[in-house]
């Protein structure tokens, strides 16, 4: 007799399960956001971007990724990241390891330390700015300006 190819139900015999699901894969862009109607009181912190269109204060601490501040957006925080974009409003001091962006309708009041910055025309700054040279910069300059060696410093202070 012919036995077709399908294997046979056994009632006995467990299921066997070969599915296996798929892992989405992660985009470098993964971004949180900060709605328009979410008031938010203390810290954010997080290792992914993040988008504020909302109401945020206490402090944000995204170190390795990109704070945006959205038109509707407007925090009171101070804020600590790589790259900060804004298009609202902030009140708060702002540290960047990158660069700083106040786009035309932005308005930051509040001290600035950053490498690099860009404020549009029309966009509002109150505040202190303090533009550092970048990590690669200080390195050069701190090679170029090494002091002499100690034993020049030891043969003046022989002569005295």
């Amino acid at each position: 007799m012919l036995q077709s190819a399908e294997p046979k139900f056994s009632p006995n015999a467990a299921p066997t399960n070969s599915y296996t699901p798929v892992k989405p894969a992660t985009s470098p862009m993964d971004q949180a956001n900060i709605g328009r109607s979410l008031v938010i009181k203390g810290e954010i912190s997080g290792a992914e971007s993040l988008f504020i269109d909302g109401r945020v204060e206490g402090t944000i601490n995204f170190p390795e990724n990109r704070v945006t501040i959205g038109r509707s957006g407007n925090v009171a925080a101070n804020i600590v990241a790589k790259e900060i974009v804004i298009m609202g409003k902030v009140r708060g001091n702002v540290d960047c390891s990158d660069r700083l962006d106040i786009r035309s309708e932005g308005e930051l009041s509040g001290d600035v330390i950053t490498h690099r910055i860009s404020i549009e025309e029309g966009a509002v700054l109150k505040g202190g700015v303090e533009v550092r040279q970048s990590d690669k910069n200080d390195q050069k300059t701190q090679a170029q300006n090494k002091p002499e060696p100690p034993k020049a410093l030891a043969a003046t202070a022989g002569n005295a």
